[in-house]
């Protein structure tokens, strides 16, 4: 999901969980049926990605349904099946809502203990009530400039973060009518997934933050390749809505999604009869999209 290079994750499982979603979930209707593969709970227990694919293609009509709600209530494997049985997508250009996924049976804690003990030791610290609010006030999504193959996130409420701020403005953006502060500036770009390498994934990449035009030492090196080393994949659900993974030094932390309700409502059309092309590489295996 970054934020605070993922500081938006600092915090507790009710704040973490899915609490915040609803601003994003009323926007939909209905619950998809999407088949999964069978699988347990260890690694070789795992399908094969191009056999689930083959298997269970998804109709287009049910990716119509997808809500982050519905995604939280599926299965860490059950989410990695569905997000590798998609395609890049366009890259997108604009304002996006996001929330952070967390699975049915994951560990926010978890989670949150592992990105907090990433803070301290780069000699940060957050205290008391500022870790259980962050992810509720800091990320309010990402903001996506195509043209420039750049992005940024949005942060809402600066006041957990000023402990980290360090001196000068920060450029802001009003998005349906609300300020938000643009930090963590990323390059975006195609490239390997690291997940399912049969194709390309849209790249977020925060390792060289500091070459980035508006960079600011503090806070943006935190997502940097000198602090958590922040990396993150997406690929589009339908034109509009996209499912992310978040990584740190290469290991998955969480999952998140991102929501333009402008863009999903123009490109629904073109995507229900397959118009909707990806930007990146797709692959040598041909995706498979089911008609009904």
């Amino acid at each position: 999901m970054l934020r605070l290079a993922i500081v938006a994750l600092l915090l507790l499982p009710a704040v973490l969980g899915l609490s915040g979603c609803e601003r994003i979930q009323g926007w939909f209707a209905g619950k998809p049926d999407i088949a999964f593969a069978p699988y347990g709970d260890t690694y070789a227990s795992k399908p094969d990605f191009a056999q689930v694919e083959y298997e269970h293609p998804i109709p287009l009509k049910e990716l119509a349904k997808v809500t982050p709600k519905y995604l939280a209530g599926l299965e860490q494997e059950q989410l990695d099946q569905l997000y590798a049985r998609l395609g890049s997508g366009p890259i997108p250009n604009g304002a996006f809502d996001g929330e952070i996924v967390f699975p049915r049976g994951s560990s926010g804690k978890l989670r949150a203990a592992e990105i907090i003990g990433g803070l301290k030791g780069l000699g940060v610290n957050f205290k008391g009530n500022l870790l259980e609010t962050a992810g509720e006030t800091l990320w309010k999504g990402k903001v996506f400039y195509r043209d420039q193959k750049v992005l940024r996130n949005r942060i809402q409420d600066l006041t957990a973060l000023r402990p980290v701020i360090g001196p000068g403005d920060i450029p802001k953006i009003d998005v349906d009518g609300k300020d938000a502060w643009l930090l963590f500036p990323a390059k975006l770009y195609c490239g390997q997934s690291l997940i399912d390498s049969r194709r390309e994934s849209i790249i977020i990449d925060y390792a060289f933050t500091d070459e980035l035009h508006g960079y600011r030492e503090r806070p943006d090196f935190l997502a940097g390749r000198r602090g958590l080393k922040v990396r993150d994949e997406i690929r589009m659900v339908r034109p509009g809505l996209y499912l992310g993974r978040a990584y740190m030094d290469h290991a998955f932390i969480l999952n998140f999604v991102l929501y333009n309700k402008d863009l999903d409502q123009a490109g629904r059309a073109e995507f229900e009869i397959g118009q909707v092309k990806d930007d990146c590489w797709s692959g040598t295996q041909t995706r498979v999209v089911a008609s009904r």
